[in-house]
This record gives C-alpha cells, sequence and structure tokens, in this order.
C-alpha cells in the first residue's frame, strides 16, 4: 500500500513560501539553525543548499507534509494541481466563517482571485480561489 509523501513545490524563495504554508496549516516554521543546521552540514550541504530548500511538516504527523525546492525558472501559467482547504475542518464554514479565513489567509500573503458561489449538479458550492505568494493557486472553501 503506498502512501503520500510530500506536496512539493518549486518556489522563488523557498524560505518564505514554507513559512507562509507553515502559518496557514499552523505548523511551526522550520529554520535551519542549531541541531538541524549541523546534522545537515555534517551530512555536506552547503548554506546555499539549504536556502534552496523549505519544509512546512505537520509536528503531529497529521496534516499534509509540504516541500519547498527552488525553481530554476518563473512560474508560468496556471497550476495543473492545486490545494483545497477547508476554513472549517469537519463542516462547511458559515459566509462569515470563510470571510474571516479569507482575511486571515491575505494577511499573511495570500491574494483573492476571486468568490465562486454556484451550484455543481446537486452541490453548492462556495469558495474563494486564491493565490499564495509566489501566485500558485489554491481554493479556500
Amino acid at each position: 500500500m503506498v502512501r503520500l509523501g510530500n506536496i512539493t513545490f518549486y518556489a522563488d524563495d523557498p524560505r518564505r513560501l514554507s513559512h507562509f504554508w507553515a502559518d496557514v496549516f499552523g505548523y511551526p516554521r522550520l529554520e535551519w539553525e542549531g541541531d538541524l543546521r549541523e546534522q545537515q552540514m555534517a551530512a555536506g550541504l552547503t548554506d546555499e543548499d539549504l536556502a534552496r530548500r523549505g519544509l512546512a511538516e505537520d509536528p503531529e504527523g497529521q496534516g499534509p507534509r509540504l516541500y519547498f525546492h527552488h525553481a530554476v525558472a518563473p512560474k508560468k501559467g496556471r497550476n495543473r494541481i492545486h490545494l483545497d482547504i477547508n476554513a472549517t475542518p469537519g463542516r462547511r464554514p458559515s459566509r462569515e466563517e470563510l470571510d474571516a479565513e479569507r482575511d486571515r489567509l491575505v494577511a499573511l500573503g495570500a491574494t483573492v482571485v476571486r468568490l465562486v458561489d454556484q451550484t455543481w449538479g446537486a452541490w453548492p458550492e462556495i469558495y474563494y480561489q486564491m493565490q499564495d505568494p509566489e501566485g500558485n493557486e489554491f481554493c479556500l472553501q
């Protein structure tokens, strides 16, 4: 049986983007310092190597693990895959809760693309299309 390991992002600034997503999910921000830095340096990495990587990881191992790798070229076009973020896990948010979470994410550095309020077949859909600080699309529902 297989299991999802990482959701990987290419990033212009992996550290900054990993901090944004850590803040979104309430994870601690990873810094390459102390024992963690020494461990990586002893394994042959350099400060430049560490600057090209970032990580946002749930310390309890329950949420998604996001890995950030330095991009070799600027992002062009839309993502072929995106994350859907639940404003209120386990239930649909009220409009006030959805808007409050939108405002929190904007304060962290996200931008709103548009509000989608429609039905798809029998299912009502209300969510915000958003972008992280580097333009990666995600939805807040």
